[in-house]
């Protein structure tokens, strides 16, 4: 493959257990595939069961990108995930095999096509303050703040949200302007996307409850083999907190809140499928808003064919 204006890069896009591992491995094994990771929870390295990490058996049918890269004490951003995908599409493409996204984060899928808004570095000055403006006064009093600041994204965050708020915070403290603003403007897209013309394949189902079904087993499995002690182990490193953005994936701060003994283990297993129907959800809402992309219902038992099939004909 060549860059060119008309290069296409397929996306496998869908909501989690929507069966996307099992697609683009079938991909591999009929042609040179090099799969980029598009999700926020596989570049952690000790976070395996929990974030449902593709198998070493699995990884070694075909190169995986953007697995493993990040200490779960270390923040991983959606503008280093556009540096590092276009890096590698443009890699993978002069080893003349096919680069594949696949994934279901899809504000690193809309970084990386739509280009990001004009947002301040993180500052550690500004975040330390906030931290101690927060361990005197609590998150819902910094939310308060917020609100009176960039009332837009004070209504969309819970009190406690101490990630997200910190941030808005810290993006007004370092631009004078309500992040809110700042989202609205255009974004700004660089040179570095041009050649390549992403095109979305989705693993959407057309019967939810058949993907519920699927969320509640795959919890189910993950806490079977192992998944609690996979969380004890990183609680006992001592340097993760529960508001790290690592600790703050979906169902390992569910199992941390047990580890804590604020809520039981049946407690804990049905917060944990809860929140992931959620995560599914708000993946949904992402995709439909997408009308470039191409539908795959993953209730049918030929999605994966059906998915191959798909990126050949754009082949």
């Amino acid at each position: 493959m060549t860059s060119s204006v008309s290069t296409p890069v397929p996306c496998l896009l869908g909501p989690t257990a929507s069966g996307k591992t099992a697609a683009a491995l079938a991909l591999a094994a009929q042609r040179p595939v090099e799969i980029i990771s598009v999700d926020s929870a596989l570049v952690y390295r000790q976070m395996d069961i929990g974030t449902a990490k593709p198998t070493a058996a699995e990884r070694a049918l075909a190169p995986h990108h953007l697995i493993d890269i990040v200490d779960p004490a270390d923040v991983y951003s959606a503008a280093q995930f556009r540096a590092d995908a276009l890096r590698l599409v443009g890699e993978i493409s002069a080893r003349g095999r096919l680069p594949l996204l696949v994934g279901g984060t899809m504000l690193y899928y809309k970084a990386l096509t739509q280009g990001l808004n004009d947002l301040p570095a993180a500052d550690a000055d500004v975040r330390a303050t906030l931290d101690a403006d927060a361990a005197r006064d609590g998150w819902p009093a910094l939310h308060a703040r917020l609100a009176a600041v960039d009332p837009v994204t004070a209504a969309r965050l819970a009190p406690n949200d101490a990630q997200r708020i910190q941030r808005a915070l810290e993006v007004f403290m370092l631009t004078g302007q309500p992040m809110a603003a700042l989202l609205a403007a255009p974004a700004r897209v660089d040179e570095s996307a041009a050649g390549w013309r992403f095109v979305p394949i989705a693993l959407e189902p057309s019967e939810r409850g058949v993907l519920h079904a699927r969320i509640e087993q795959r919890f189910d499995a993950m806490l079977a083999s192992g998944f609690v002690d996979e969380v004890v182990k990183l609680r006992e490193r001592g340097d993760l907190l529960p508001d790290m953005p690592s600790m703050r994936c979906v169902g390992y701060r569910q199992v941390w809140e047990y580890l804590d003994g604020a809520v039981d283990y049946l407690t804990m297993r049905d917060k944990g499928v809860f929140a992931t129907r959620q995560l599914c959800k708000r993946q949904l809402t992402w995709l439909r808003s997408m009308k470039e992309r191409t539908v795959v219902d993953c209730c049918d038992p030929h999605a994966t064919a059906r998915v191959v099939s798909l990126i050949e004909e754009l082949l």
